[in-house]
């Protein structure tokens, strides 16, 4: 019995050091990323929080707000492979999955080779993904579900770690096909991309009009990443964070009694079970890039709004009033948590 608490005490021990080295990495990387990005620090940690969670992120901003930049960098410090691919509406599958090319080989005979699509990479940015039509948001949804893909009968197993980065113009919408809310849900995070400050955009206008952008040191590598996700998920959760996530997400759902009276006719569909998860998910990870050693109350209120504000659907009603998804769900956090 003792050389088994012995053994528990001391894995305990290494998820304590590995959470401060976690802490220390992430903030060297704030600092590098600090170089080239002006502000944007939210967008950076809800950024790590889904890559150290294993969840994949889809960003809603304007044009011309660095996201290919910012991700392209994120990629660079971790020594990780990155790859752009400009969704348009005559995108085909075999553009991002790769095709069989016909090739010569060394003997004078013919035979087909797969040939590798830019989905083959560990952060893969889908740039406006709703320009897409449905069968090839049909072939990213299994890379981004199985982290596989499907081609000619055959599959093929991506890299990893692998994490991508869907962005939509909230503006242009000729030429759209609006993403289903079952790949919605595949999404961890929404994550809003907002203007710079004043501050901010005098610092961009003064750093990128001057010499070359700064080359970012690698922080930290690929299986550094992969072990650093797998010790997100060891951070332990009290009961009651858990039942919190579950109430707030049973919450949404106008159809149910746990339904406040306000959101019933402002709500036409609530989050599903796997908004639990991420909740959950996306808590340990915040927990741990503070150097925490368990999730807090905090952790779970910090990650409620990317998390949900995809996954509840607002009515009319709720927009002839101007209220928002994430209005909403911030009202329901503000309530639960002073109930708790």
């Amino acid at each position: 019995m003792s050389s088994t608490l012995d053994k528990a005490h001391e894995l305990q021990q290494d998820d304590v050091a590995a959470i401060d080295e976690l802490r220390d990495v992430y903030g060297r990387l704030k600092r590098e990323l600090r170089k080239v990005i002006v502000g944007q620090d939210v967008v950076v940690e809800r950024l790590a929080m889904c890559l150290f969670a294993k969840g994949h992120s889809l960003l809603m901003g304007v044009p011309g707000l660095a996201k290919t930049l910012l991700v392209s960098r994120l990629a660079e410090t971790m020594s990780l492979q990155f790859s752009r691919i400009q969704f348009t509406p005559d995108l085909m599958p075999m553009d991002i999955t790769g095709t069989d090319i016909l090739q010569e080989t060394a003997e004078g005979r013919r035979q087909f080779e797969f040939v590798k699509g830019p989905v083959f990479a560990n952060i893969v940015l889908a740039d406006e993904i709703n320009r897409a039509p449905a069968k090839t948001q049909a072939a990213m949804l299994e890379a981004m579900q199985e982290h596989k893909v499907t081609v000619v009968g055959r599959t093929y197993t991506l890299q990893q770690p692998f994490f991508v980065l869907a962005t939509q113009n909230p503006v242009e919408q000729e030429g759209t096909y609006p993403l289903p809310e079952a790949q919605l849900d595949r999404f961890m995070f929404l994550i809003h991309v907002d203007y710079p400050t004043r501050e901010d955009e005098i610092e961009i206008a003064r750093s990128t009009t001057g010499g070359a952008i700064a080359k970012l040191e690698h922080i930290i590598h690929a299986e550094d990443v992969m072990r650093f996700q797998s010790l997100v998920r060891r951070v332990p959760v009290p009961q009651h964070i858990y039942e919190f996530a579950v109430d707030l997400v049973r919450r949404t759902r106008p159809q149910t009694k746990e339904s406040p009276s306000w959101l019933k006719p402002l709500v036409s569909w609530g989050a599903g079970p796997r908004a639990v998860q991420y909740l959950v998910l996306g808590a340990k990870a915040h927990a741990a890039l503070a150097g925490s050693y368990m999730v807090r109350l905090e952790d779970m209120m910090a990650v409620a709004e990317p998390v949900l504000a995809h996954r509840v659907l607002t009515n009319f009603n709720a927009e002839s009033e101007g209220i928002s998804s994430k209005d909403v769900v911030a009202r329901l956090v503000e309530e639960l948590s002073a109930e708790s």
